[in-house]
């Protein structure tokens, strides 16, 4: 049977969040997760870097046979997904299709709030973008959207120290000044693949009756619903259950932290970025 995996992409871990919950949307489907790793973090980069790195990760699932690949990374959707959307697939692949995970969750949250007040949470690069922001405002224009850079919040994680108690502060100092700057938020999203390991502490901060929004299980409805409307993509993608790891680091210093994200224990190999558009297969 060929082998047309479902391509992951982010530029590290957070990623694995997100294809946590697509497997449990498509337990079936095979999938393949890449993590750019070497080159993390992507949120300082300039535009150009971003959608650089994020056109050659395509190219290089679309080598592996991946017929769709989800960027699961912020920064990339926000500053490369249109690019290659509009750009690069006419040319190197029209038949394939490469989505990202802002659309989901904007074009869905303005229904989940009844004061029309919306917080973003999210890294320094994705708030400077303001991608939610004009997302959501496609969709709901007369929704009020602020947000919060967290910059300490993904080393937090990444140092597995999410859930001591020196975290707390930094928590407690966003959550305090994403609320202070408007009362009226009854709904804040996540917008980095790695807070929902900071949910519970999220939420202890909150004013009671905020809904928060994590990405991962959104985006795994909205795939699962893509692939219904579109049998002809759904057709491309290889049943199995098979999953592969891949990244740009060391595997097995990928491997030691992946499964914070992951949930579960993972063996990955190393990759290199040696693309050639012909080897596309």
């Amino acid at each position: 049977m060929n082998y047309y995996p479902i391509g992951v992409f982010d530029s590290g871990y957070g990623g694995l969040t997100v294809l946590k919950e697509i497997e449990s949307a498509l337990p079936d489907n095979d999938f393949l997760y890449l993590g750019d790793n070497a080159r993390t973090p992507y949120g300082n980069r300039s535009f150009e870097i971003v959608y650089a790195y994020t056109l050659q990760a395509v190219k290089w699932l679309f080598c592996q046979g991946c017929r769709l690949v989800i960027i699961a990374c912020n920064t990339a959707a926000s500053k490369a997904l249109r690019s290659i959307q509009q750009k690069d697939l006419p040319n190197i692949a029209p038949e394939r299709r490469v989505l990202g995970i802002l659309r989901p969750v904007t074009e869905w949250v303005g229904y989940q709030s009844k004061s029309g007040h919306i917080g973003i949470l999210a890294t320094a690069g994705t708030v400077a973008s303001d991608s939610y922001a004009i997302e959501i405002h496609r969709f709901f224009p007369n929704v009020t959207v602020v947000q919060e850079a967290c910059p300490m919040w993904v080393p937090l994680v990444e140092n597995n120290e999410h859930n001591g108690n020196g975290a707390d502060f930094f928590i407690r100092q966003h959550i305090e000044r994403l609320t202070a700057a408007d009362s009226l938020i009854d709904t804040i999203v996540l917008g980095c693949t790695h807070y929902p390991l900071l949910n519970q502490k999220i939420a202890q901060y909150l004013p009671p009756g905020i809904r928060i929004i994590s990405q991962g299980k959104v985006v795994a409805e909205s795939l699962a619903n893509y692939l219904k409307r579109h049998p002809e993509i759904s057709a491309q993608c290889s049943i199995g259950g098979r999953r592969e790891f891949y990244t740009s680091e060391k595997a097995d210093v990928f491997d030691r932290l992946a499964t914070l994200f992951y949930g579960k224990a993972i063996r990955s190999k190393k990759m290199e970025f040696t693309v050639d558009s012909k080897e596309i297969k």
